[in-house]
Formats: C-alpha cells, structure tokens, sequence
C-alpha cells in the first residue's frame, strides 16, 4: 500500500509510475561498480531468476561457422567507465555451473585513468572524446563442433572436436613358412632394354698411315685482277632427284694442289634441259693435261661446249635413250664429243700452244628424267673410272679399249704387199691362180717423214646400261678411279658407307668422296646416282 495516503497500486499501474514524467531521475551511479553488467544483474534479481535462467551472452558462441568475440566492446566499456577488467566481480553466469565464455583481456594502457578507492564515489568524467589505443587481435578460439554439423573430411589439428588418435593399424600378417611352395607363380624379371649399338667411328683415310699432305686447304692459288673470271673454287658440290635416281656431285682439289697453291685441274657440269618427263639431265666431269699451264681452262672449256652440244640437242638425246635406240646414241654423241675436241684443238691454236698441251679428258652421264626409264648412258674420252655397286660389291664397268700403241692397220692389197707363208693360200682364186705376181721390181722410196707421227687420238668410249633398283653407278676422275682400283680397302670402305642403299647427305657425300689414301694425292670428282 502506498506511504503517502494515495490509493494503493494495482497491476496495471506500475508501468505508469515508473516511467511517470515527475519522477526524478536516478543520476549516475554512485560506485564505479555501476555497469551494463551490474544492471543486467539487478534486473535478473528483480525478476527472480537463478541459476536455472538460460544465459542471453551467447552471442560470442553462436552456431556459426565464425566466433565472435565481445571483450573488445567490453574493454572499451571498462576503459570509458575508468575501471579496469580485473576490477569486475564474476556474474553468476560465469560460474562454474554455467557454460564458459572466453574472455580475452584488453591490454592495459598508460592513458586509462587509476581507480578510485571505494569509500569515496569517483567525480564524473569530462566529456571528451577518448583516443582508442592499437589493440592487437585477438586470436580466434576454435569452437566444439555442434552435434548436427557433419565429422571434418580430414584431421585438422586446430579443430579441438576432431579426433587426433590415428585409425588402429592392421594386425601384422602371420609369418609365413618358406618351406610352403607359393601358389602363385613368380612375376618375371623385368628385362633390360637392348644397349643402343655405338656408331660407328667415321675415318677420314685408308692404309696404315696418313697421307703426308694436310687434309685441309693450305694455300690459295695465284689471281690476276684481270681474269679473275678464270678462278675456281677449290671445292664443287652438287645434288639433284629424278625419277627414280638421287643424283650426288662433288669435284675437290687433291692434296698436293692444296699444298702448293695450284688451281684445282677437274672440272664438273650439272645440267638439265627441258622439263617434265622429257628432260635430260646431263652430268660432265673433265680434268686438264697434267703439268700444263691453264689446265683448268681446258677442262672448264670441254664441259662448257659438250654441254652446249648437249643442249641443242637434247630433245632427240632424250626421245633415243627412251627407246634404247644405243646405235644411234652412239653415233650421234660420237659427233658431238668430236666437235668438242675440235673446238678445243682451235682454241690452242688461238693461243699458240700445241694442241696435245690444251686438251682434257672428258667424261659424260646422260640421265633421263622419266621415272619410267632407267637407261643410264655413257660416254666419253680419256682416263677415269665407271663403276657400280650392286649387291655389296663393286663391278668395274669401263669399256674396255685397246691401248693406242696396239692400235694398227692392216696391209693393204694392191699397194705393194705380197703375203707370204700361211697367208698365201687366202690369195689365191679356186682356180689355183694368184692374185698378185711377184715381178722383182723394186719398190719406190715412200715419202720423207721428218718430224714424228704423233700419236693416235684417244678412243671413244661409250657404254649403255639398264639400272636396277639398290644400284648405285659411280662415275670418276682419275684421280679417284686409281685409288680405287689400287687400293681396295678405299672400295671397301665406301662400300660399306652406302651399304643400306640410301643416297647420303651433300656433306656426308662430300666426305666419302674425300677419303684419302697414302700416295693418291691429285684432284677427285666423282658422281653418284642412287637408285631407288
């Protein structure tokens, strides 16, 4: 019942005077105990709670996957409030009945105010904006897993609900009695692979020692500013593929050339004429008289007007080595090497030199470029080599010649000649008459012969061959067809290089064709048709 005479309050009427606008205000609170905690208390008091009353600070554990934590918000109260963290009396929710909250502690700071003693109340602060102090985080603290959240996929040691016993290991196998034969059979033994054979070293000559000249060029040969168009290079490589043949051509100065600064003697020509399956593919290879001046220039010469021979006729050269017409082949390239010479016994004249001194041996491949034709032709004049590797062996296919010395004519009839001994039978009629009468008159002197007969002209060599497929012609100079046929570990070897048929490189060509033997030191060229 009310104090003051007023009619006593009901149920309804308390809210009414409590928030009464007559009513004076409380003021501050008069012990620095006075905070949001110690409010929340007394309101709990008030309306009768315990311990039984479920806890409202579970904000910093809440079912989330991230923990909050309040104790900064807390320590900022503290701070404002001018009494410090460790001042604070538990509350009854921090009991040990009750569930645990983690609490981090501000840090204390130089600019927070001392306490006051509790016997007096502590003067209101001025109203001034305070400056927060850095505050370093603090580190989260993993919460318990929640009964309805699924197991972690894997061991995470920061996760304190996870298990970190590791599963029981398998109970060892019983020992197993080597006498007891296995069931299974034995895995094999996997086998190593095949050593890869080692390639075979490559020699650059042949005999039991080296030659005695450098195998590289030493000295260039003499030059005249004003025929500098008579120079040629110490080294000539060349290629082509027709048909059904790889065409392979180098022409090299020899060892002694390269020592002493000579031009190089051999020359070598590549050609084609026309196109298409009609064409013809000339190769020429000549070599100057030996110890001659301009030696090159006469080798130059003979292929550059066979060629040209060649070439204006070609069409017909060609249509005949088709169809194997070797007789008119024959002929006709026999009129054409003779022109050459002819030609090159005009230029020694035009010089003034003897026409024995501006000569070249001369040597000629003709290759049809149609893919159905494997006729190879040859022809030529002078020394050289014309050889073919077929089934691993070489065949020396150089026409065979008489020597110029054993080339003689037979006596005449009619011209003074009286055959006598066996041969007298053949000169006579079936009637037993003779032919001639020997009259003992005597003969007349022949003509004065001052100067000496010069010697017959070289043959002319001409060969026709049908190719077949793995063959491999090689025509030379002289200065490699003497080694070879002097020589046989030089055929071996080079037989054994183009052993699997296959036409080597430019550069592997070229250092075949440069393999040296001991002795043979003159220039080399030589041209190699692989068939395929």
């Amino acid at each position: 019942m009310s104090q003051q005479g007023d009619r006593p309050a009901t149920t309804d009427d308390w809210w009414g005077r409590l928030y009464d606008e007559s009513a004076r205000d409380t003021g501050p609170a008069g012990t620095p105990d006075d905070t949001i905690d110690d409010r929340f208390d007394s309101a709990a008091d008030t309306l009768g709670g315990g311990d039984d009353l479920p806890s409202t600070r579970t904000y910093g554990h809440a079912v989330d996957a991230i923990a909050v934590d309040d104790d900064e918000d807390d320590a900022g109260d503290d701070e404002d409030e001018g009494v410090g963290p460790a001042s604070r009396p538990p509350a009854w929710w921090e009991s040990p009945g009750g569930r645990p909250v983690t609490r981090t502690p501000a840090p204390a700071t130089e600019s927070a105010p001392a306490p006051a003693p509790e016997s007096a109340p502590a003067p209101a602060p001025e109203p001034s904006v305070p400056t927060p102090a850095p505050v370093a985080p603090a580190p989260l603290t993993p919460r318990p897993r929640a009964p309805w959240e699924p197991p972690p996929a894997a061991f995470d040691p920061t996760d304190p609900a996870a298990d970190p016993t590791p599963p029981p290991a398998p109970p060892p196998a019983a020992p197993r009695d080597p006498r007891a034969a296995d069931p299974r059979p034995p895995a094999p033994a996997p086998s190593p692979p095949p050593p890869a054979p080692a390639p075979a070293a490559r020699i650059s000559h042949v005999g039991d020692s080296p030659p005695t000249y450098e195998p590289e060029p030493t000295a260039l040969p003499p030059a005249d500013a004003e025929e500098l168009d008579q120079l040629v290079a110490d080294t000539v490589l060349d290629g082509a593929r027709y048909g059904t043949y790889t065409l392979r051509a180098a022409s090299l100065r020899g060892d002694s050339a390269r020592y002493r600064g000579e031009p190089r003697r051999d020359a070598l020509l590549t050609a084609r004429f026309g196109a298409g399956p009609g064409a013809l593919v000339l190769v020429a290879v000549a070599t100057g008289a030996r110890a001659t001046e301009g030696a090159h220039l006469s080798a130059a010469d003979a292929c550059r007007w066979i060629g040209g021979a060649v070439g204006r006729s070609h069409s017909r050269l060609a249509e005949d080595i088709r169809a194997g017409r070797r007789g008119d082949l024959k002929s006709g390239l026999h009129r054409l090497t003779d022109r050459t010479y002819g030609k090159l016994r005009a230029r020694a004249a035009e010089l003034g030199r003897d026409p024995e001194e501006y000569t070249a041996s001369l040597r000629c491949l003709l290759l049809s470029a149609d893919p159905d034709c494997r006729t190879r032709v040859f022809f030529g004049v002078g020394g050289g080599g014309l050889f073919r590797l077929r089934d691993g062996a070489w065949q020396d296919l150089e026409p065979l010649v008489p020597e110029p010395s054993a080339i003689r004519g037979a006596p005449v009839v009619g011209y003074g000649s009286v055959p006598t001994g066996a041969g007298a039978a053949t000169e006579q009629t079936p009637d037993g008459d003779r032919l001639t009468m020997d009259l003992e008159i005597t003969k007349a002197p022949g003509p004065l012969v001052e100067e000496p007969v010069p010697p017959p002209p070289e043959p002319f060599r001409f060969r026709a061959s049908v190719a077949r497929p793995g063959d491999t012609l090689l025509l030379t100079s002289v200065g490699l067809a003497e080694p070879l046929r002097g020589v046989p570990a030089l055929g071996d070897e080079l037989a054994a290089r183009w052993a699997d048929g296959e036409p080597p490189g430019l550069a592997t060509y070229l250092a075949d064709v440069a393999l040296r033997a001991k002795g043979y030191a003159d220039d080399r060229t030589a041209v190699g048709v692989w068939e395929a």
